[in-house]
C-alpha cells in the first residue's frame, strides 16, 4: 500500500488550515504571515481556541489572544470554552481526563462547520483525545522544543512540558525545535522537520551540576534558550512544515514518514 499524504494538493485551491491556540499565537502569526507570501500553499482559515476572549492570566492580563489575532487577518474564529465547560459539569479544574472526549466532540463539530483539511496546534495546552485525532487522523501537527530524534533506550528522551530545562541540565550542547503528526501519545508522532540546532550557552563557571542546585540561575538559563528555540526553531521549521504539507511532500504509512517519496523527515 502506498504512503498517504497529509494532504494532496488540489487544483484551484489552498490547503484550508486550522490553528489551535491557548495563549499569546506567536506560532499562529508566523504561519499566518507564512500564508499571506507568494507561492503559499496554504490558507488560515480558522482559529480556534479553548480560552475565552475574556478569560485573564495570573497578572490579571489577558490570557489568550485568539479573538484579536483572527480579527486583525480577517479569519474565521471559534471557540469552545474549556474552563467554562468543566465548570457546567461541577468540576472547578480540567483535571479530570474523562470528560476530554466529549469536549473534543464539540471541538470537532465547531471545527467541522470550515471545511478545515489540517490542524495545526500553535500552543494549544489542552490535550487531544479520540474524536479529534480520529476526525483527522495524521492531519494533527504540532511543533516540540526539543529534538525528538534523541532516544532513552526505546523511548523519546525529551517529551513533556520541561524539555528545555532537561536538555541543559542533561550537558546537550544545542538545542532542537521538531515539528511532528499528533498521535495519541504524546510526543510520539512522526517526526516531520528539525530545525537547526542552538547552541547551548551557559553563564560563566556554570555547569549543569551547579545549574541543578540554583534553581533561580536555572530558570534564567531556560528562560532565554527557550526564547532563542522559539525565534531560531520553531518560527523558522513550522511555517516551512505547513507549506510542505500542502504542497503534497509528506506522506504517512504504518507510522513512518515518507518526504518527496522516500522515506525519511527534513533536518536543517
Amino acid at each position: 500500500m502506498a504512503p498517504t499524504p497529509i494532504y494532496k494538493p488540489s487544483l484551484g485551491r489552498l490547503m484550508r488550515v486550522a490553528c489551535f491556540m491557548s495563549g499569546s499565537g506567536t506560532n499562529a502569526r508566523k504561519i499566518i504571515e507564512r500564508s499571506r507570501q507568494p507561492g503559499a500553499s496554504y490558507e488560515v482559515a480558522l482559529i480556534f481556541t479553548d480560552v475565552k476572549d475574556e478569560a485573564l492570566d495570573r497578572d490579571g492580563g489577558k490570557a489568550c489572544n485568539a479573538l484579536d489575532i483572527a480579527r486583525e487577518y480577517g479569519i474565521s474564529y471559534e471557540c469552545v470554552d474549556i474552563v467554562d465547560f468543566y465548570k457546567v459539569r461541577g468540576h472547578a479544574s480540567k483535571k479530570d481526563l474523562s470528560l476530554r472526549p466529549e469536549f473534543d466532540t464539540q471541538v470537532v463539530e465547531a471545527v467541522g462547520r470550515h471545511g478545515v483539511d489540517v490542524i495545526a496546534l500553535a500552543g494549544y495546552m489542552s490535550i487531544t483525545t479520540k474524536p479529534l485525532l480520529d476526525g483527522y487522523s495524521g492531519r494533527i501537527v504540532n511543533v516540540h522544543p526539543a529534538d525528538l530524534t534523541i532516544m532513552a533506550g526505546a523511548e523519546r528522551r525529551y517529551i513533556g512540558m520541561h524539555t528545555v530545562r532537561d536538555a541543559v541540565l542533561a550537558g546537550e550542547k544545542e538545542i532542537r525545535a521538531t515539528t511532528h503528526v499528533v498521535r495519541e501519545k504524546v510526543d510520539a508522532g512522526e517526526i516531520l522537520v528539525v530545525s537547526r540546532g542552538i547552541p547551548v550557552r551557559l553563564p560563566e563557571g556554570a555547569t549543569p551540576e551547579k545549574l541543578a542546585g540554583d534553581k533561580e540561575l536555572l530558570r534564567v538559563v531556560v528562560e532565554e534558550h527557550q526564547d532563542r528555540l522559539k525565534r531560531l526553531g520553531d518560527w523558522e521549521i513550522y511555517p516551512l512544515t505547513v507549506q510542505m504539507i500542502g504542497e503534497g511532500r509528506f506522506a504517512l504509512d504504518s507510522g513512518k514518514v515518507f518526504l518527496d517519496g522516500k522515506p525519511g523527515f527534513l533536518r536543517l
